[in-house]
């Protein structure tokens, strides 16, 4: 049987904005953002602890589209950004990993405090013209880089547009990463759909699907996506107001694959 683990949200976040001017600030909105800049430097984060060939894996499950792995001594952050936690209390990076330049995975800020000299910073070629120094991918690369082996998959939209005609992820543009800690297969998919390029994967030990409508998949998207190349361990993530748990009930038949839910929203 599928193994189901769930957690559930808390109610979302509403972000408050203050006009600097001529207007009088609300000092209750000055509280109240006061209080969720607290809220988010306290924050305490889920974990798991996955057991490898050799060294423990942790995952720190940020939000959004936002993780930490530690693995020894390797702490690898994917897409920090800092609405959702306190970098210069987060530990500094080893590695970092951007999947494309939107600015909730694209946060120059978080990059600059979680970055030291020895810091890589892998990145596509747009996101190269905002940060410098950093190590370009393309889909389809596969780099060792600070012992790890790192491959390019495509991330992108066919069916979800934008009122034009252009993909929200433009084919080519963004990248998906497999990242193999000792023999442990970790792919994290960036913002993209049940594409193609995902049935050439093989032997993928965890992945994160996003299911962040309209942006990315729906829930039957993400499973048809699951069970194309059947991760042993499966994370929604990036998921918005999408219910995680739909996508639970569609690989409900799913024996190979396990399923955990986690605050991802």
């Amino acid at each position: 049987m599928m193994k189901l683990k769930a957690a559930f949200w808390p109610a979302a976040m509403v972000l408050a904005f203050v006009c600097i001017g001529a207007v009088k600030a609300d000092p209750t909105t000055d509280a109240n953002q006061s209080g969720k800049e607290k809220s988010r430097m306290e924050r305490k984060f889920e974990e798991d602890v996955i057991k490898t060939d050799a060294n423990d894996l942790k995952i720190t499950f940020i939000g959004h589209g936002t993780l930490m792995f530690t693995y020894s001594d390797m702490v690898v952050h994917v897409d920090p950004w800092s609405e959702l936690a306190d970098y210069s209390k987060m530990p500094k990076a080893c590695l970092i990993l951007i999947t494309h330049e939107h600015r909730d995975h694209l946060d120059a800020e978080a990059i600059k405090i979680l970055r030291q000299k020895q810091t890589s910073v892998v990145l596509t070629r747009a996101c190269a013209e905002k940060v410098p120094g950093g190590i370009v991918m393309k889909n389809g690369d596969v780099k060792t880089i600070d012992g790890l082996t790192i491959e390019a998959v495509p991330a992108y939209n066919i069916v979800h547009k934008r009122p034009n005609g252009q993909p929200f992820h433009p084919s080519g543009a963004g990248n998906g990463y497999v990242v193999t800690f000792g023999k442990t297969r970790v792919y994290v998919t960036g913002d993209t759909e049940n594409i193609p390029e995902m049935k050439k994967l093989k032997k993928i030990d965890i992945a994160f699907l996003p299911m962040n409508l309209p942006y990315t998949m729906t829930p039957e998207m993400a499973a048809d996506a699951a069970r194309a190349f059947e991760p042993k361990i499966l994370y929604p993530y990036h998921y918005g107001q999408t219910d995680p748990n739909t996508l639970v009930n569609l690989l409900k038949d799913s024996k190979n694959i396990e399923v955990r839910i986690r605050k991802m929203q």
